[in-house]
């Protein structure tokens, strides 16, 4: 049974930067993608980063491309995502999400219903 525990939310101050992990667990398949999603109250579920885990291709939307990276580390089954300049409207419950799909080395997926699973979240707060 697959399983994503992600970690490493916190309140911050505007311009202030957070690292978030996701530790995935029961999760065999190296041909696949991941990503990290954001929910605040009231709004869909965003996508903020993907990665394919083979080709390394990586996406973003505009609202933090050059702000947020994401990563990850196979050794350690970890995904990352790096936020920097971190501003109020990015204020939310932040998902890991993984999907074993193998859809090609380059493929990558900000739609929340490209995946088959999904981590309890992590809160991040961005005070101004």
């Amino acid at each position: 049974q697959v399983q994503l525990v992600e970690s490493g939310g916190d309140s911050v101050q505007a311009g202030g930067s957070l690292r978030l992990s996701c530790v995935a667990s029961g999760y065999t398949s190296k041909n696949n993608y991941m990503g990290w999603f954001r929910q605040a109250p009231g709004k869909e579920r965003e996508g903020v980063a993907s990665i394919n885990s083979v080709g390394g291709n990586t996406a973003y939307p505009d609202s933090v491309k050059g702000r947020f990276t994401i990563s990850q580390d196979n050794a350690k089954n970890t995904l990352y995502l790096q936020m920097n300049s971190l501003k109020p409207e990015d204020t939310a419950m932040y998902y890991c999400a993984a999907d074993s799909r193998n859809l090609g080395s380059a493929f990558t997926s900000l739609s929340s219903r490209r995946y088959d699973y999904w981590g309890q979240g992590t809160q991040v707060t961005v005070s101004s």
